[in-house]
């Protein structure tokens, strides 16, 4: 996958340069991957269950509006708290796992040190994993 050839991608791959920026990207990218990965596990796991949105509402004493937003909307942020006892309700637990090699030559090497050598390759690894979006929501 490339990046393409806009101004953007040019105007991202220099900016990837300055260690703030590249600091900041990098996480933001991560947390979006993170949240959209999360939340799409739960909901597979609640509609496994045969729960409805509602449902796992009352199991955790959340406003079902909430669980639904959850579920439905792109652009969440729920506490750890949250997932946790969404997670509880449904028989799991998380955990943490160590990023494969790529991940952290393209992820925690860079938020160390600030630095990239090939800037262009990282803003492609970073648009490749901002691409996990949220699926549908289940039924």
């Amino acid at each position: 996958m490339t990046t393409g050839d806009g101004a953007f991608w040019d105007d991202l791959v220099e900016d990837l340069k300055d260690p703030d920026f590249l600091r900041a990207y990098v996480v933001e990218s991560v947390r979006i991957a993170t949240i959209d990965n999360v939340v799409n596990a739960l909901d597979e796991a609640r509609a496994a269950a045969g729960l409805s949105k509602a449902a796992l509402a009352r199991a955790i004493g959340a406003n079902p509006d909430a669980i639904r937003r959850l579920f439905t909307n792109g652009s969440v942020n729920p506490t750890l708290s949250t997932v946790a006892e969404i997670a509880a309700a449904l028989g799991m637990r998380l955990t943490l796992e160590p990023l494969p090699d790529s991940d952290r030559q393209q992820i925690t090497e860079p938020l160390v040190s600030g630095e990239h050598g090939d800037t262009a390759a990282l803003a492609n690894h970073l648009q490749a994993l901002r691409q996990t979006k949220r699926r549908p929501a289940a039924a």
